[in-house]
C-alpha cells in the first residue's frame, strides 16, 4: 500500500538555537521510500547526519522568530500486520550477538534494575519467549491508562508504574524495563502509524512509539500502548529509550507553538 507521512513544526525561537531532527523514516524496513520534501519558513539550511544507532536526522540552525518546517514522505508498505512468530524462543544471555547485548542493561528512562523485583514477580511463571513478551505487553496495556499530559521529559518507567497512566513512550519505557529486567533484550522505537484497520481515535494523530524485542534470532515488534499488530507502521528511530531518539533536540528554548502530525493511506 502507499503511504503519505510526515509533519508540520510551529517554534518561537528567542535567538539563534541549533537543533536536530528526527523524523525521516529509516531506510532499512519493509518500506520503500519513493518521494521526501523538505520546506521551510524562513529557508534553514539542513545537513543530514546518521546517529550511533543509525537513525536519520537533520542538524539545522533556527533563526531568531517563527520558524515553520515541513516534512512529508511517500513509501511504499507491505500490506500486512506487524509480522509475527508465536514460537520465537528467548535466548540465554550467554549466547547473544555483542550488539544486542546491551539492550539487556538499564537507561535513562527504561529503569529495569528497579523494575526487576516486580518484573518477575508478574512475569516470572510465564513461559519464556514469545508468550512472556505477550503477557508484558498485555499488563501495560490494562495497567496504564492513556492521558495527555500526564507525564514531562522527565518522567522514568518507574514513575509510570506508580502513577498507573501516561502516554505511549510512557507505555513502551515500561515494557522496555520489564523485558530488560527478564533478561530479554529489548529496544524502544517511534514512527508513524496510520489508523488502517482500527477505528480512527478522536484525538489528533501523534507519533507512535512501541518496541522492538530479540527473539529467535531477530527483532520483532510489539506494541504495549495499542496492543495489536498493525498495518502501515513506519520506524523513524530506534535506541535504548526515548532519550536516543527525541523527535526534537534544541541546545537553547524555542518553544513549540504547534505541531501536527500526518500518516495516512493514499491512492496509487
Amino acid at each position: 500500500m502507499l503511504l503519505e507521512v510526515g509533519c508540520d513544526l510551529a517554534l518561537k525561537v528567542e535567538q539563534r538555537t541549533p537543533a536536530v531532527l528526527l523524523v525521516e523514516p529509516r531506510r532499512d524496513q519493509p518500506a520503500r521510500l519513493l518521494d521526501e520534501r523538505w520546506a521551510a519558513e524562513p529557508e534553514v539550511a539542513r545537513h543530514e547526519a546518521s546517529d550511533p544507532f543509525g537513525n536519520r536526522r537533520s542538524r539545522l540552525v533556527l533563526p531568531a522568530g517563527t520558524v515553520e518546517l515541513t516534512y512529508r514522505a511517500q513509501l511504499e508498505v507491505p500490506d500486512e500486520p506487524d509480522p509475527a512468530d508465536t514460537g520465537a524462543v528467548q535466548h540465554p544471555v550467554e549466547e547473544l550477538p555483542d550488539d544486542v547485548l546491551a539492550f539487556t542493561l538499564p537507561s535513562r528512562y527504561a529503569l529495569s534494575d528497579e523494575l526487576m523485583g516486580q518484573a518477575w514477580e508478574l512475569f516470572g511463571a510465564v513461559e519464556p519467549g514469545w508468550a512472556r513478551v505477550t503477557a508484558v505487553c498485555e499488563w501495560v496495556n490494562g495497567h496504564l491508562g492513556f492521558r495527555y499530559g500526564s507525564s514531562n521529559p522527565l518522567t522514568t518507567a518507574v514513575d509510570v508504574f506508580e502513577a498507573g497512566e501516561g502516554v505511549c513512550r510512557d507505555f513502551a519505557h515500561l515494557a522496555v524495563s520489564f523485558c530488560r529486567a527478564l533478561n530479554v533484550p529489548t529496544r524502544y522505537a517511534f514512527g508513524y502509524l496510520p489508523d488502517i484497520g482500527v477505528p480512527t481515535p478522536p484525538d489528533p494523530m501523534d507519533f507512535c512509539a512501541w518496541i522492538e524485542v530479540y527473539l529467535g534470532g531477530r527483532w520483532w515488534t510489539f506494541d504495549p500502548r495499542n496492543n495489536d499488530r498493525r498495518k502501515g507502521r513506519v520506524l523513524i528511530g530506534r535506541g535504548r529509550d526515548a532519550a536516543d531518539v527525541a523527535m526534537l533536540t534544541t541546545f537553547g528554548a524555542p518553544i513549540l507553538e504547534s505541531m501536527t502530525v500526518i500518516a495516512e493511506e493514499i491512492s496509487s
